[in-house]
């Protein structure tokens, strides 16, 4: 335990938080008659001279008459200062920067006010505290926008004056379990943290499997190893077989699963290369996970019916009250930083039956354009238009245009070849990103599905289509059929809009089953990681 952790338990265990008050009114004046008349001038001073930098806070305390919350002498106070206090030292079990908040200085403030200015300061800084780890347990520690230009969420962060006023009338240390998600996922990642700090403290899963592939039916020490490893991550009961057998075998089965992996039963190159990852390593996904979470701890949830896509672990799902109804493979964007698909959240709308393509400008002059100078006739299968829609002959060539000049627009018509397939789901949004079809089915059949200019490709788009319609027509499936076998684009509305999520898990969890854990393909968790541990977030069961 550091130094001052001590300080702070025995802090605690003394009840120095519960009699500061006391504390501070005798060391104030000797006259405290006196400095009550005086109405507390030195402290409402101070208050107001503190209070320019959040206009949510000032206002909270203009509306009080600068009345103190914190530290006045009575009881509801007094239980303010305690929950506090306790709140600030549980901060890294919630993976946060726990030195942002540091208790024990504010424990040595408390203990050092020795006039009514010093306690206006004190107020202020209790407040700044309080909002300061509220708003990152609730809404996220980070700003992602400044981590990764992928990342486009702005951080949901709860008016001071409502946080403030929560305090002021509510249960304290109801107020404060009220500030984390209320997710099934946050407790469940929750409890993969603490699981794996435990692992970490008792040294890990133990040695690499250092060979390159094991088959069922092997034996030797590599065998010996990966089941060693795989006991150790509760895949495999307790055995002593050296042999890669059917219970191994299963073990590896449910790992690859866990893991995103074709499940072969083989412990080829890249099924080791998951079972190697060092616990440390997992525990800094989950961590960036929770962080993940706080920030689309939205006020009124995702939707009772959503759409969730991980970008990472290549699926989209419709969610209706917390279920999975739907679920199919998704194909998303390259690695490429100019093709990733990014992250935010918005409301589907609308789909489109048998849709155009209007290729986007950026493919328009960095792809066509280069062969359409070279050769008119090239990409045939697109119709180029003016700024009025005509259609542009190719006959006068391109060559004279350059990708800043080039005037022209592209557009692929309806057909079974069209590059969003037959249909499309839009969910209007700047980034120019929606779900679709796709031509191009041979790819769902990869492992990592990363080839898309960023939209995200559905390997079942009919049955997404059928799923999102059955709630405003009895056949879903003629009403489809109907409108495709007309040839021309439609577009049909959703009587009830679709909040869509585009999230990015490398870590995440399931109602029944283990942790699920996925490569980090764009390596936005690593850079997240970085900014936590710059910001003071520490791996728990490590020692310093």
């Amino acid at each position: 335990m550091t130094n001052s952790r001590r300080q702070l338990s025995t802090a605690l265990k003394l009840g120095l938080v519960a009699g500061m008050a006391a504390g501070w009114m005798c060391a104030a004046a000797p006259q405290a008659a006196q400095a009550q008349s005086l109405a507390l001038t030195g402290y409402k001073q101070a208050v107001a001279e503190s209070l320019s930098e959040d206009e949510g806070m000032a206002a909270f305390y203009r509306a009080r008459g600068f009345e103190p919350i914190w530290t006045s002498a009575d009881d509801a106070a007094t239980a303010r200062r305690a929950a506090l206090i306790q709140a600030l030292s549980s901060a890294g079990q919630h993976g946060l920067p726990a030195r942002r908040y540091d208790p024990v200085s504010l424990l040595a403030r408390m203990r050092a006010v020795r006039s009514d200015r010093d306690r206006g300061q004190l107020e202020i800084e209790l407040s700044r505290a309080y909002l300061q780890f509220a708003r990152d347990l609730s809404g996220g520690a980070l700003d992602g926008r400044r981590i990764d230009s992928g990342i486009k969420r702005e951080p949901a962060r709860r008016a001071s004056e409502d946080l403030l006023e929560a305090l002021a009338t509510g249960e304290p240390r109801a107020v404060f379990r009220d500030l984390a998600p209320k997710t099934p996922e946050y407790t469940r990642l929750m409890r993969e943290k603490l699981s794996l700090e435990r692992v970490i403290a008792r040294g890990g899963w133990g040695a690499p499997v250092t060979v390159g592939k094991l088959d069922p039916g092997d034996s030797g020490p590599g065998v010996v190893i990966l089941r060693d490893r795989l006991i150790e991550m509760g895949y495999l009961k307790p055995t002593l077989s050296a042999r890669y057998d059917d219970a191994l075998r299963d073990a590896v089965l449910a790992f690859q699963g866990d893991h995103g992996l074709e499940a072969d039963g083989v412990a080829g190159s890249s099924t080791l290369s998951a079972v190697n990852v060092p616990a440390t390593e997992r525990l800094k996904s989950v961590i960036v996970a929770m962080e993940r979470e706080r920030w689309i701890n939205f006020a009124d949830g995702l939707g009772e019916r959503h759409v969730l896509v991980n970008i990472v672990d290549f699926h989209a799902r419709i969610i209706d009250d917390g279920k999975v109804t739907f679920e199919t493979r998704s194909v998303v964007g390259h690695q490429d930083p100019d093709r990733r698909t990014p992250e935010f959240s918005d409301v589907m709308e609308f789909m489109v039956i048998n849709p155009s393509w209007y290729v986007p400008r950026s493919i328009v002059v960095n792809e066509y354009l280069p062969l359409l100078r070279r050769n008119p006739g090239a990409v045939s299968h697109l119709v180029i238009t003016d700024s009025r829609g005509r259609r542009v002959n190719r006959g006068n060539g391109f060559a004279q245009y350059s990708a800043a000049s080039f005037p022209f627009a592209m557009r692929q018509p309806p057909g079974p070849k069209n590059a969003l397939g037959q249909v499309k789901f839009m969910f209007p949004n700047k980034y120019n990103i929606y779900l679709h079809d796709t031509p191009s089915k041979h790819l769902f059949a990869r492992g990592q599905r990363t080839f898309s200019h960023g939209c995200i490709r559905l390997g079942d788009p009919k049955d997404f289509a059928y799923a999102l319609l059955a709630l405003q027509t009895d056949d879903p499936e003629g009403f489809f059929a109907s409108r495709l076998r007309g040839g021309s684009e439609s577009r049909v509305n959703l009587e009830q809009p679709v909040p869509v999520h585009l999230i990015y898990r490398t870590a995440f969890t399931q109602a029944k089953g283990r942790v699920n854990y996925r490569a980090d393909v764009y390596g936005r968790d690593a850079k997240i990681w970085d900014a936590l541990a710059a910001a003071g977030v520490a791996l728990g069961g490590v020692e310093s």
